[in-house]
């Protein structure tokens, strides 16, 4: 059923991954925004729980088919409405691409226009396996600046999540005149932190699923944020098996991040093939509402690897030093600190001299 990607149409853009790779890259969530755009790869986390983002692009795209011998031009919209469901790991996405395609048969001589939802899904996400949930694995080296920075082949061990979803057909669609109305989708998302600046992210994906022309599909993308941390680059190889489309895109541009709930974006790509070949640009936009509300948990259980994850440590430090300087007016503890004469007590003492 389905037509694998020929060996010799990868050679290329992998080697052209391979060879940029070292140059390219982009921030990913903590205090910022963690958006997917650009490109297409969807990241390992979630946006956080109780967090609505929104992520909006306008494309052009050039697409001619040597074959069949027509040309064509697509205008299309991207969005992607995502929410931090229940959970810090889990995420409701309904995202689509609503396109309109003009084509002009050369050999015919009569032009089509078809616009549509090209494609139109909504899913969950969720983080089944985080590698910094360990405290411990990830400490830093307070000695060398340098081992905190280079690549370590533990670096390699993502993050993964898994997403279950389904693709909705809406009216007659001229893109998918033959599919059923409801469509199932799953895919697999992996992110690696290679580097405090490079981040690798892969998406493996079964689409379209019980249709007559299931859709196998990967996604591999390498981001870099740049000396400025505003700035941010990418590259993105993306491999398309069915029996409707089989190809392989190249994608590359870079991200600017204009506060911490605001991204702007641009990025070009296209195809290997003429049948059809394929150059497309695009500009977007990612805003959220950071409604997140951080869990405050004691400094000892932080310790103790309870805390599950990275979160604030503004907590217990106050009552901790409260019982240190209580040391000082009585007898020193196991868990009291002496932290020498106060500076009363050395008036007192100069004074007595």
């Amino acid at each position: 059923m389905f037509r694998a990607l020929k060996p010799k149409n990868l050679i290329k853009p992998l080697f052209l991954v391979a060879l940029l790779a070292p140059l390219l890259g982009i921030c990913q969530y903590t205090d910022v925004i963690n958006s997917n755009r650009p490109g297409l790869s969807v990241s390992a986390y979630a946006v956080g729980k109780g967090v609505p983002q929104l992520e909006l692009g306008f494309s052009y795209e050039k697409r001619d088919h040597a074959d069949l011998n027509y040309d064509s031009n697509i205008y299309s919209m991207d969005f992607s409405v995502r929410y931090g469901l229940l959970l810090e790991t889990l995420e409701l996405n309904w995202e689509g691409t609503y396109q309109n395609q003009n084509i002009t048969y050369n050999s015919l001589g009569f032009n089509e226009s078809r616009t549509n939802f090209s494609s139109n899904r909504l899913g969950v996400k969720y983080l089944v396996f985080d590698p910094f949930k360990d405290p411990e694995r990830n400490k830093p080296n307070l000695y060398s600046w340098r081992a905190n920075n280079k690549f370590q082949f533990k670096n390699l061990l993502p993050a993964v999540s898994v997403y279950a979803g389904a693709n909705f057909i809406i009216g007659d669609n001229p893109f998918y005149p033959t599919d059923p109305t409801v469509s199932p989708r799953a895919m697999v998302a992996t992110q690696s932190r290679l580097t405090p600046r490079f981040v690798l992210i892969s998406n493996i994906s079964y689409d379209r699923i019980a249709t007559d022309d299931p859709e196998l599909g990967y996604t591999i993308s390498v981001s870099h944020a740049l000396r400025n941390p505003k700035w941010s680059i990418f590259l993105e190889n993306q491999g398309i098996s069915s029996d409707r489309y089989s190809d392989v895109l190249l994608r590359s541009g870079g991200a600017y991040l204009v506060n911490e709930n605001f991204q702007v974006d641009a990025y070009l790509g296209g195809s290997f093939k003429n049948t059809p070949s394929r150059l497309f640009v695009a500009v977007g936009a990612s805003y959220r509402l950071d409604l997140h509300k951080d869990v405050l948990i004691p400094i000892e259980d932080q310790k103790a690897g309870e805390n599950g994850g990275a979160i604030k440590k503004n907590s217990m430090r106050k009552s901790k030093k409260a019982k240190k300087t209580k040391g000082r007016n009585k007898g020193k503890g196991a868990e009291d600190i002496d932290l020498g004469p106060s500076k009363k007590d050395l008036r007192k003492l100069k004074k007595n001299d």
